[in-house]
């Protein structure tokens, strides 16, 4: 599997600004030197001059490996990547006329999702006539929501689509648990 660096970076001859920040191969700083500069002198180390910020003025160059350079990029990309959660929608099927064991079990289910941190979809479909009791099918929904206030927050409020009355619920954001930006 390859990685791509999503940064365009520009080496070597590719820089073509006519003075740049310059930064030794130790990390120490060399000051503000012409590219061609630059260039000899990490020609004269046999290592590559890296672009590492473009936005500056001048730019900053780097005099390091161009190829560990990258791999540690990617390193890190791999490295954020596998700390991100993946939200998964799950789905749960009822119909109005469902039995109290059967809507404690869809329940156990939706509240054992919702700890798990996925989003659920819950469906309630009407079959032949009984479309024309939408009052009772309401009234499931609404204990649905009730019942799962503790674990989840209602993400998309509950809406008739043909047959099928379908709420999202989330799950709830605990202040103690929040990263730094995901506000």
């Amino acid at each position: 599997m390859v990685v791509v660096i999503k940064k365009f970076v520009r080496i070597n001859e590719k820089i073509r600004v006519p003075e740049v920040r310059l930064i030794g191969p130790e990390g120490n700083q060399m000051g503000v030197v012409s590219s061609d500069r630059a260039r000899d002198l990490a020609a004269q180390y046999g290592l590559d001059l890296v672009e590492v910020a473009p936005t500056a003025n001048p730019p900053v160059c780097r005099i390091i490996d161009f190829s560990k350079f990258k791999y540690d990029q990617e390193k890190k990309e791999r490295e954020a990547k596998k700390h991100q959660k993946q939200g998964h929608l799950k789905e749960i099927r009822i119909k109005p006329n469902i039995n109290e064991h059967d809507y404690q079990t869809k329940l156990k289910q939706v509240n054992n999702f919702l700890k798990k941190r996925d989003k659920v979809k819950i469906e309630l479909f009407f079959k032949g006539r009984q479309i024309e009791h939408l009052d009772l099918g309401r009234k499931l929904i609404d204990k649905f929501i009730a019942d799962t206030q503790v674990d989840g927050q209602v993400e998309k409020d509950p809406m008739l689509e043909g047959k099928v009355i379908s709420l999202v619920l989330s799950p709830k954001r605990i202040a103690g648990n929040l990263k730094p930006g995901q506000e």
